[in-house]
């Protein structure tokens, strides 16, 4: 066999391993969004949402009242409360604790009309949707349910080369979602479970 074969046969099989590893290197890093298991945790109040607050027995200190930025809110005796990333229950404690001051066994409710929830926990969509936006995370939410949230995608939107990042044991891991596959062709296999925090992100077409 002539030198310059053999130099051609050994370059062949060197890029031929070369390709194999940025295959398995891309499909480790654009795997498909793997099942999310999540314990239908209770909800934790967020900057935004509105809380009613309900006093038993006194009407006077009951009202309904956003929750600031700052993640703290003011009612009647109880001045600057941080209810951010609490539960309700966790809450309504608080306030009885602090009426107890001033009110003889307080019996208080904590009821969250408005939701929006804590900034980790909510969902970003961004790219080439209809309606670019951050939605509030919802038990048992999937891709399609933001897809319909954000109203659709764009005429100039590659589906099929949307990506979601997730926070997966304190590392940000990128998958791969199959938008195209699922709202022009219908296939379910590409509804994929959102989890808390998920940023989907969805690039324009270049052709």
């Amino acid at each position: 066999m002539k030198l310059n074969q053999i130099n051609q046969n050994f370059f062949l099989a060197a890029m031929g391993s070369l390709f194999a590893l940025l295959l398995s290197a891309c499909a480790a890093q654009m795997a498909p969004a793997p099942p999310v298991t999540i314990s239908n945790p209770e909800y934790v109040i967020g900057p935004g949402d509105t809380l009613q607050v309900f006093v038993w027995r006194n009407p006077e200190l009951s009202l309904s009242i956003p929750v600031r930025p700052d993640g703290r809110i003011s009612t009647p005796l109880v001045e600057e409360l941080t209810v951010a990333n609490k539960t309700p229950a966790q809450v309504a404690r608080e306030i009885e604790r602090r009426l107890s001051t001033y009110l003889k066994d307080p019996l208080v409710t904590v009821i969250v009309t408005n939701f929006i929830g804590p900034y980790n926990q909510q969902i970003r969509v961004l790219g080439a949707a209809t309606r670019p936006q951050v939605l509030p995370y919802r038990a048992n939410m999937t891709v399609l349910d933001v897809i319909i949230a954000v109203g659709g995608l764009t005429n100039v939107a590659s589906g099929n080369k949307a990506t979601i990042s997730r926070m997966v044991n304190k590392e940000v891991v990128q998958f791969s979602v199959r938008l195209d596959d699922l709202i022009r062709d219908g296939d379910i296999h590409a509804n994929v479970e959102m989890s808390p925090g998920d940023i989907l992100i969805i690039p324009e077409s270049w052709f």
